[in-house]
């Protein structure tokens, strides 16, 4: 809960700034420092000092999962924030209003980590989702932006429609929009569940981007200005799986043997098609975009597993996730020209911003001594553990292996390749020290996620 009210209230702040000074430095450390505010009261909420003591009728109930989970995606806005804080100041005339946007989806994403409505989670995710349709536009010079954004309104609208079609049937069976009094009565999943439980599966895979409903995904992501992104396909992405993970462990856990098969059968098209098309992209901000779906399949693989490590692997994964690819793309913006061939010979140029990518790439990749491999790792154990479907642990292997391909086309270009074409890129010292501070991250994580999964 204190998360919800400060990160609201000082997305209104925000836009009072933009009013009081047009100093661009300003609003930046203004941001700064309302994301650690944000994160520092979340972290008390978690250690038991809450601030705000409101009767929400147990529709919002806090747990440690989703304290941690809060943590984990504000520690990622923090990084996002210091490293494409400048690009965010360049993106349009007032980075005031976009700052209290991305403040505003922090409000919504800290309403997810704690529904257990299908009331607060409708509301939750139309809070992230409406100021996204903003963002994606926001370079409205761009025809592609302005493509991105009609393309994300219109199929975010639908999505939402077969998610309140879904919530109808399901409040229709139960009587009830409480989560565990769906998930009570027999073990039998009667009509009615069965098809507003299949609604809501089609409509939170199309909000994680996972296949078959990932159409709109490589479009909005290349359409939409770099730096929001990388925001896009890291913390939004995270809040949504998330909710995606309490939906149908606290709703539907009960019928978990009926929809196993479908979840398998989403996980596996995922991978592939992520995996697959990724590999003859020539765009890097592209590839990301078909990678972030290849991510998608393994975080679905906890979402089909419901077990401890299923939990441990989501919250490692977010981390490493994001880190990883809010690093790659703060470096991604800073370049004009998007293709693999404008990385040849970046690391003579830049030898530290080189090694920070390079890290972040192994991570993404799932590379050991790094977080990505750990946070693959507990996807597999949890689907070995679950002993019915060893099979998709096997083509999740065979699409990480498939995924090294594309990723190591880019390191081969920064260190392999002499630079065909004179590229101008700077990188400020605060920006190398945060990002190889991310870099890390990734790998104390990928020696000790301990430190991270031993919070649950």
């Amino acid at each position: 809960m204190n998360a919800i009210i400060l990160s609201a209230l000082w997305g209104v702040l925000m836009m009072y700034t933009g009013f009081a000074t047009k100093n661009t430095r300003i609003v930046s450390a203004v941001a700064v420092l309302g994301v650690l505010a944000v994160f520092v009261v979340n972290w008390m909420e978690y250690l038991g000092i809450s601030f705000f003591d409101i009767d929400t009728r147990s529709m919002l109930v806090y747990n440690g999962f989703g304290l941690i989970f809060n943590a984990v995606v504000l520690f990622s806005t923090l990084l996002y924030f210091l490293l494409s804080g400048s690009d965010i100041e360049k993106s349009g005339r007032t980075p005031s209003d976009l700052y209290a946007l991305l403040f505003f989806i922090l409000s919504g994403i800290s309403i997810i980590a704690g529904f257990k409505s299908l009331l607060m989670l409708f509301i939750g995710i139309e809070i992230i989702s409406i100021p996204l349709y903003v963002l994606a536009g926001s370079d409205k010079s761009n025809l592609k932006s302005n493509e991105a954004a009609l393309k994300y309104f219109l199929m975010g609208s639908f999505s939402t429609g077969i998610m309140l079609m879904g919530i109808a049937f399901l409040y229709g069976d139960a009587g009830t929009f409480y989560l565990e009094g769906i998930n009570a009565g027999l073990g039998a999943l009667s009509p009615m569940k069965a098809i507003g439980m299949v609604l809501l599966l089609a409509s939170m895979s199309f909000k994680v981007s996972a296949a078959p409903f990932h159409f709109w995904t490589p479009d909005v992501y290349d359409g939409s200005p770099t730096v929001f992104t990388s925001f896009m396909a890291t913390i939004v992405k995270a809040a949504g799986f998330f909710a995606f993970l309490k939906l149908f462990e606290t709703a539907f856990g009960k019928f978990q043997s009926d929809w196993q098969v479908l979840m398998a059968v989403v996980a596996t098209l995922t991978l592939l098609v992520g995996n697959i098309t990724a590999v003859f992209q020539q765009s890097v901000k592209r590839m990301l975009s078909y990678s972030s779906i290849a991510q998608a399949g393994f975080m679905v693989l906890g979402v089909f597993a419901l077990n401890i490590f299923a939990k441990q692997g989501m919250i490692l994964y977010f981390a490493a996730y994001g880190i990883a690819t809010i690093g790659i793309f703060g470096v991604l913006t800073k370049f004009d020209d998007h293709s693999i061939d404008a990385f040849n010979g970046f690391a003579k140029k830049h030898p530290l911003v080189a090694f920070s990518m390079l890290i972040c790439i192994l991570s993404l990749a799932g590379i050991p001594l790094t977080a990505g491999f750990f946070a693959k790792y507990y996807m597999l154990l949890a689907v070995i553990k679950d002993g019915n479907f060893l099979w998709l642990a096997i083509v999740a292997i065979l699409s990480a292996a498939i995924s090294v391909y594309y990723y190591f086309r880019v390191i081969q270009a920064m260190y392999f390749k002499e630079a065909t074409v004179e590229q101008h890129v700077a990188f400020a010292p605060a920006f190398r020290i945060t990002l190889l501070i991310a870099a890390v991250l990734l790998l104390v994580l990928g020696i000790h996620p301990d430190l991270l999964t031993g919070l649950l």
